[in-house]
């Protein structure tokens, strides 16, 4: 367990709110989003009780890896999409509104779906060799 607030996607895994199941196995549970942003909007969530991606099991992240492109392919197919996004937030201040790991497959479907707003910046080598250095030594520890 978490030490996490109860959310929403723990009274729709007990049983405690109903929801439109696409998807279920012992570790991942995909249904409708009651908000949608374009029809078939999905939303994937581990059965693990995790606020946050970097929180989660190996295994339980590997359950979501391993259904994800399948329920991308059921919902394009399903809604006639030939093209959607795959949305995931960490955190308040990232626009996470439940904080529990969730997914959204969101099909574009015309001008419906996620509308996103990119402002790159620019990456200098020495920038890039300090990130790289911090990033590497920071998996090692994890491994």
């Amino acid at each position: 367990m978490s030490n996490h607030p109860e959310t929403i996607f723990d009274k729709i895994l007990a049983g405690e709110i109903p929801c439109h199941r696409v998807y279920e196995d012992d570790q991942v549970l995909a249904f409708l989003d009651i908000g949608p942003l374009s029809s078939g909007h999905t939303l994937v969530i581990p059965k693990e009780r995790k606020a946050q991606l970097d929180q989660l099991s190996d295994d339980a992240a590997a359950a979501i890896g391993r259904v994800m492109p399948r329920l991308c392919r059921a919902v394009m197919k399903a809604t006639g999409a030939t093209a959607y996004n795959v949305l995931q937030n960490n955190g308040a201040s990232a626009h996470q509104a439940v904080m529990h790991v969730h997914f959204h497959i969101i099909p574009r479907l015309g001008p419906d779906g996620l509308g996103i707003r990119w402002n790159p910046s620019s990456l200098n080598g020495d920038d890039a060799a300090d990130l790289v250095r911090a990033i590497t030594e920071a998996l090692a520890q994890d491994g």
